[in-house]
């Protein structure tokens, strides 16, 4: 069973298939006391769906997946998606360096019954085009299960060009990508040289709006674990022809953009969420590093000018 333009349900129960698109949040993986705050887990994806977040990326880059054990990797996949309940599409993030750890995560993700799993380049390795092929055929071909892929060379070292994706995304598996380069050109050029029903995600705040202009389908989002109510809104306005409405919700947001990234992600959104009281403790796993004092000052008067606290 695969899809390219919805989300293909795997977990039993599942009756309706939900499209992937729109705002889609990277979700923080909130931290008490160095163990994940399962309940506070929860707290934020009830807040998600009723905000009307379309679909929710668990153990993403935001998550903080690089420093989780596979246990806790896989318990927050299994969490989130019992707690979801449906209600939205998951789309788990399974990515490594590694294509036999990627393989694993995969197969987990697939068995935990996420509707996707996003499967980010390899990163530290710099593998050429021709590897990067070989490592998603390989994925795509021992899970058998929905995947987006993820390019974001500012991470990973490596950028995945269009005509790679473009042979990527003829696998039946292969339903889409978080395209993070900032650059619209490639987004363009993706967007031309693959299927009509392939997906295309804005890998970025910033470029979200524009992405959707050239036709993309929504974002991946930091910025929605502060504001998701905002995000969906400027996503909703752009499905219904309501562009200019969507431009102004994005100059609106593109200060709230800028602060997600006033430190190392997540750290800006955890100390967001701490101080409008979404989340106990804003803890992030060395060798990420809490925020200094003035930077969390300028954070609050920030989140003061949009009444989020």
């Amino acid at each position: 069973m695969a899809c390219r333009k919805k989300g293909c349900s795997t977990k039993k129960g599942k009756q309706e298939k939900k499209e992937i698109k729109g705002a889609i949040v990277a979700i923080v993986t909130p931290f008490k006391d160095g163990k994940v705050d399962e309940d506070g887990l929860k707290a934020l994806i009830d807040w998600h769906i009723k905000s009307g977040t379309h679909c929710i990326v668990p153990c993403g880059t935001t998550g903080e997946s690089a420093t989780l054990s596979h246990e806790e990797h896989m318990r927050v996949v299994e969490l989130t998606v019992d707690h979801v309940n449906g209600r939205v599409p998951v789309i788990a993030g399974t990515g490594s360096n590694s294509t036999e750890e990627t393989i694993f995560l995969t197969k987990h993700a697939k068995k935990a019954g996420a509707d996707a799993a996003l499967v980010i380049t390899p990163y530290y390795n710099k593998p050429s085009q021709e590897g990067l092929f070989h490592h998603f055929e390989t994925v795509a071909r021992e899970c058998k299960f929905p995947m987006i892929l993820y390019n974001v060379p500012s991470r990973t070292g490596v950028n995945m060009l269009p005509e790679t994706v473009a042979r990527c995304a003829k696998n039946r598996w292969v339903i889409g990508i978080k395209e993070a380069t900032g650059s619209l050109k490639q987004v363009s050029d993706v967007i031309r040289l693959c299927p009509k029903n392939f997906i295309l995600l804005s890998g970025d705040d910033f470029t979200a709006f524009p992405t959707m202009a050239v036709g993309g389908k929504g974002v991946i989002s930091v910025t929605s674990n502060v504001m998701p109510k905002q995000m969906a809104n400027m996503m909703n306005a752009f499905f219904k022809g309501e562009i200019e409405k969507a431009n102004k919700l994005h100059h609106k947001l593109s200060p709230m953009f800028a602060a997600m990234f006033m430190d190392t992600n997540p750290v800006p959104a955890k100390a967001a969420l701490k101080m409008m009281g979404r989340i106990e403790s804003d803890e992030v796993r060395m060798p990420l590093y809490a925020m200094s004092d003035d930077g969390k000052e300028n954070l609050a008067n920030i989140l003061k000018d949009y009444k989020l606290i």
